[in-house]
């Protein structure tokens, strides 16, 4: 018989368990970007993900989301829009609260941003992980509960803190490289199936030998 898929279109995948959701099925923004596979768990609401996670997201900027992330309760993405002037004496957005104020507009217009918010794949968010705007978080990496990350994080990093600071790398560089060029992410559902055991428990000696044909 053979393995059966996850289906990667359904709100939540675990039945009985109304706190874990699919993202990519959930998301309806244009601005947001997720893989297939990545949830978030909350047991007050997570399909509210886009109003109550992604703040202050009201664009250009981008939030992308890799494949196979695991979001914990409380993640939290502050994107540019939370921007505020801090070149004069008060930083109070006044044109922001209505009448005359309103004339001001341009004072909150142009103001700089660090671009999209970039989550590799296969990406592990602690409980109530914050991320700021503009970050770039890689492949594999770990971010501890209760993190504020500040920078860009490597590939198969783990960090924690506030501001999150890099407390190891999971494995070393050739290893990591060995890791992104086997990308198990993209591999095809069904032969991903056939060696979930491996990709969770393996070596990477053995994720290699499971590669699709054609994997460098």
């Amino acid at each position: 018989m053979n393995p059966v898929p996850a289906d990667p279109t359904v709100l939540h995948p675990m039945p009985g368990q109304p706190r874990v959701v699919l993202l990519k099925p959930l998301v309806k923004s244009e601005l947001i970007e997720v893989g297939d596979f990545s949830y978030y768990d909350d047991p007050d609401d997570a399909t509210a993900f886009e109003t109550r996670n992604v703040l202050y997201h009201y664009g250009p900027e981008k939030l992308v989301i890799g494949k196979f992330c695991a979001l914990g309760t409380g993640t939290r993405f502050i994107m540019n829009g939370a921007n505020h002037r801090m070149d004069g004496p008060s930083t109070f957005p006044f044109p922001s609260m209505g009448g005359s104020w309103a004339e001001h507009f341009d004072l909150l217009t142009g103001l700089p941003g660090r671009g999209d918010t970039i989550v590799g794949n296969d990406v592990w968010f602690g409980y109530n992980a914050m991320v700021m705007p503009g970050v770039r978080i890689g492949h594999g990496a770990i971010i501890g509960a209760g993190s504020v990350v500040t920078s860009d994080v490597p590939d198969y990093g783990i960090v924690g803190g506030n501001p999150a600071r890099l407390i190891r790398t999971r494995y070393d560089e050739e290893t990591v490289a060995r890791l992104l060029a086997v990308a198990w992410w993209d591999w095809p559902t069904d032969h991903l199936t056939r060696h979930i055991r491996t990709i969770m428990s393996g070596s990477v000696d053995d994720l290699e030998a499971a590669a699709p044909e054609g994997t460098p």
